[in-house]
């Protein structure tokens, strides 16, 4: 029996397609689909058509989702899964035994396994998934909000990585998802939380998740990013995360924090991209520079937690809806600037 999933052919190309689902390997499990939200990445990847350690077209396509399993591959019940069982998996899983993996470094393994598949009526998930990051929802977590785990485990590691703690003036860059997401879990700590970015329903929705009118600032197009946040705030950040992946932007984080303040370029920029920065203030100023990438099997059991105790809804981030028949036209809307935050993807129509 065939399934309806969406193909990506190439740049800016997809394709929705009756496709026979594959035949399960040991250890491997089938998920019924029940909720799939896009994503900044697989925009990204729209746009390029292609990403080098993620997805060579033609694939199917998508990589944020939750549902329940439906088959069972030889020795998966061993492990415990049985069909009906309400799940969410990561888009990955190291291998566990390369030199990254045994420093703990599992988000930089040589050869982590990535899934990719979510805009489908259903997923095969490798064996190494199932053993490392399929995790089994509560009864009362839905769908929709356990599909967040995989984009909010990266935001987990962010946080982690500067090292936020409570009572720190923290300023966000970006109010995208991901920008959203480091607001929640910034405030959660208690920190002070200042946001700047652009357009209304955005920064609309960073009020709404308790940020403070005057802990809001509208960056316009972009330009004098600097001088409009000093202007803004006269504050003195001792953390600033950067969440929108653009290099002017990482060279204005730099100028926004504190003396012995952290910076975490969180936002991935256009490969091949350089910044330029001021190595007196880096190096006077006692600077700390950083990047977050991905996630690890830790961080995904944490956001799992973060959103089963209704910390994290997707009330709060998805803002959209649209059929499986219609994504080819909202990754163009997308590209084309398209507001919404995120949208979830009706795969059963």
């Amino acid at each position: 029996m065939c399934v309806k999933a969406a193909i990506l052919q190439g740049k800016e190309r997809i394709q929705i397609e009756d496709i026979a689902p594959p035949a399960l390997k040991p250890g491997e499990v089938r998920i019924r689909i029940e909720a799939a939200l896009t994503c900044g990445t697989d925009l990204k990847v729209f746009k390029r058509g292609y990403h080098a350690k993620m997805i060579v077209p033609p694939a199917v396509f998508g990589h944020e989702l939750a549902g329940a399993i439906s088959e069972l591959g030889d020795g998966s019940s061993e492990m415990g899964w049985k069909l009906g069982d309400r799940v969410v998996v990561a888009n990955s899983a190291p291998c566990g035994g390369c030199f990254h993996c045994r420093a703990s470094q599992e988000n930089l393994c040589e050869d982590l396994l990535f899934l990719n598949g979510a805009y489908a009526e259903s997923i095969a998930v490798p064996a190494r998934l199932v053993q490392k990051n399929l995790l089994r929802l509560k009864p009362e977590t839905d769908f929709r909000d356990a599909a967040l785990v995989e984009p909010l485990a990266c935001v987990v590691q962010g946080v982690e990585d500067t090292q936020l703690r409570a009572g720190q003036n923290v300023l966000v860059i970006g109010a995208g998802p991901i920008g959203l997401m480091f607001v929640v879990l910034a405030k959660n700590l208690g920190c002070h939380v200042t946001v700047a970015g652009r357009r209304a329903p955005r920064l609309e929705a960073a009020q709404r998740l308790g940020v403070p009118q005057s802990g809001i600032v509208d960056i316009g197009d972009g330009s004098g990013l600097v001088a409009k946040v000093r202007e803004a705030t006269k504050t003195h950040f001792d953390a600033v995360i950067e969440a929108v992946g653009q290099p002017v932007v990482w060279e204005a984080a730099v100028h926004l924090v504190r003396k012995g303040g952290t910076v975490n370029f969180f936002g991935g920029c256009p490969s091949g991209t350089t910044i330029t920065l001021d190595t007196a203030l880096i190096h006077y100023s006692n600077l700390t520079l950083l990047a977050s990438f991905h996630h690890t099997p830790r961080t995904i059991r944490r956001a799992l937690e973060f959103i089963e105790t209704g910390a994290i809804r997707a009330a709060d981030f998805v803002d959209g809806e649209c059929p499986l028949s219609q994504l080819p036209g909202l990754f163009k809307s997308m590209a084309a600037g398209n507001r919404v935050i995120k949208t979830l993807i009706r795969v059963h129509e």
